[in-house]
């Protein structure tokens, strides 16, 4: 982060969302007595929270789809639209997951046992939840999960066969670490997704979906710039002039000193 903030030639969009920090209600929870939040609240906090995840999952499967574009026709780009098929589908999922479930009945209790508008914990507290809902909301979260890591993997069948077919080593693996960072993120994040959205639930889950979750919704942003940036040329040369700065920072300090 401090790489990118002191490198003007890295002040671009695929930097910039690598400075976004996810200061959230939780945060702000953390430093105030009250720790409440109303119900339009939470229903947008879910709207989005799982929008923008659904997109994460379909822009994964779509980066797949990118590289083997790469490999097989590098000037042959239909990534974009894929990207806002990605926005589209993602947050009309999302909507209807929402929607099914804030049409539910809550009951007197209003604890939720997460540090954020999560589906378990939610409907938890709902009166008239049924298996019809239970069954909706599933079926919608497999598409997003099941679905898109399909595509990743039928996208990753192609890249094989082709990059098998390469007369030269340096060139198959040249392909293949193009790709090593994108099944790095795909691993991670697919199996955190799956292990809190697609196993059964109940009451004595929601604090092992509690620690996956925060590392799902942490580890995995924080990974992600790290996984994409550390091979790319311009972030390393960033960052040797970063650590060029800190050496000469604390020789000096040396030097002063000694005097």
């Amino acid at each position: 982060m401090v790489a990118i903030k002191l490198s003007h030639n890295l002040h671009t969009p695929m930097y910039f969302f690598s400075l976004a920090c996810p200061f959230q209600k939780p945060l702000v929870d953390l430093l105030s007595k009250s720790k409440t939040i109303s119900l339009p609240e939470c229903a947008t906090q879910m709207v989005f929270f799982f929008g923008l995840a659904a997109n994460n999952c379909f822009i994964i499967a779509a980066m797949s789809y990118n590289r083997y574009t790469a490999i097989h026709n590098p000037l042959h780009y239909t990534v974009l639209m894929l990207l806002m098929a990605s926005w589209v589908v993602g947050f009309l999922i999302s909507l209807c997951i929402t929607i099914i479930i804030f049409n539910l009945s809550f009951c007197d209790s209003n604890n939720i046992q997460h540090f954020f508008c999560d589906i378990s914990p939610v409907v938890h507290l709902a009166c008239d939840y049924t298996s019809h809902e239970a069954m909706a909301i599933f079926v919608l979260s497999a598409f997003v999960l099941v679905g898109s890591f399909i595509l990743i993997m039928i996208s990753y069948v192609f890249i094989v066969s082709l990059v098998v077919k390469m007369p030269s080593a340096k060139g198959r693996y040249k392909a293949f670490s193009t790709c090593s960072s994108h099944l790095t993120v795909v691993s991670i994040h697919y199996g955190f997704a799956c292990f809190v959205y697609l196993r059964p639930k109940n009451s004595d889950s929601f604090h092992e979906d509690m620690l996956m979750a925060v590392t799902s919704t942490v580890l995995t942003p924080l990974l992600n710039p790290i996984v994409y940036s550390l091979r790319n040329k311009e972030m390393q040369i960033a960052l040797k002039k970063v650590e060029g700065s800190i050496i000469k920072f604390f020789s000096y300090l040396t030097n002063k000193k000694k005097s």
